[in-house]
């Protein structure tokens, strides 16, 4: 079997925003990563809606799916069902330590924040601040809630990074791509990972 980098758990919830986790999902693949991914239902329904993927709920053909669509390598990423509590993720001892929830709904920042558990998503969240790793959620939902605000304040101060969905704009964006690009780049960046997707601020040139 290929050697993979350290594997990293991608999960996808309900919120607006396919595109950026698809193009995490594909950059991550391309540097030869390892990736858990995690989808909900709603999120099956916003990936078909928003990107025009009719993603498969049974874990090996959306595998496959997702294998084809990004050329990864055999076992390089692994679909896992929302039941399947005998996944890796699942489990203090055996899941990444790094994982990122990308979009995130606001259903799901509370999930996690109340430690609900209830789906293999919110569990492998739940693994992952127990455990002291790294936790990025990508909240797309405007505005925020008093509600939303409490929860992502919570998950905050238990050292989770709550990274909304807000594209910059001083790279000066020709295009949808450059605005994902732009958010995918920030990932990439808290995760410690080389990449060159967009011009750093104060290099390159200026205008």
């Amino acid at each position: 079997m290929d050697k993979f980098k350290p594997a990293i758990t991608l999960a996808f919830s309900g919120a607006s925003g396919a595109p950026y986790g698809l193009r995490l999902l594909e950059v991550l693949v391309a540097m030869n990563y390892q990736v858990f991914v995690l989808i909900s239902s709603a999120a099956r329904v916003v990936l078909d809606t928003e990107s025009n993927i009719k993603l498969s709920g049974n874990e090996q053909k959306a595998t496959e799916q997702l294998s084809t669509l990004f050329s990864a390598k055999p076992e390089q990423i692994k679909v896992f069902g929302k039941d399947n509590w005998f996944s890796p993720v699942a489990s203090g001892s055996a899941a990444p330590k790094k994982m990122v929830v990308c979009p995130c709904s606001a259903g799901s920042v509370s999930a996690i924040a109340m430690g609900a558990s209830d789906n293999l998503l919110e569990r492998a969240a739940d693994v992952v601040i127990k455990e002291r790793g790294q936790l990025i959620l990508v909240p797309r939902e405007t505005p925020f809630s008093s509600i939303h605000l409490e929860n992502m304040l919570k998950l905050s101060q238990l050292g989770v990074t709550i990274m909304p969905a807000a594209p910059g704009f001083y790279h000066q964006p020709a295009s949808i791509a450059d605005l994902v690009d732009f958010m995918v780049a920030r990932i990439l960046d808290h995760l410690n990972i080389e990449h060159t997707l967009t011009k750093r601020w104060g290099y390159g040139e200026q205008h």
